[in-house]
């Protein structure tokens, strides 16, 4: 879901995750569990591009986009 939301393509991910294209398939088929290392990566990959991870809360876990920063043209200083 986190890569769809991003719009990311499987080896836009690995690139940025520093992972195999295979290792993003392999997961998102649910076809083996990444180690811890290869885990942290592809989240840390996807929380810098604004993605939040959303914990269990009866409802089910997810993701959401960050909100993005208000533009400030023709807005006064501080």
């Amino acid at each position: 879901m986190a890569r769809a939301a991003l719009d990311w393509s499987v080896k836009n991910l690995a690139e940025r995750a520093k992972v195999g294209e295979a290792t993003i398939r392999r997961f998102e088929r649910d076809r083996a569990e990444p180690i811890h290392s290869t885990a942290a990566a592809i989240c840390s990959a996807l929380e810098a591009a604004g993605v939040e991870f959303i914990a269990e809360n009866g409802g089910g876990a997810g993701v959401r986009l960050r909100k993005q920063a208000k533009n400030s043209v023709g807005q006064s200083g501080p």
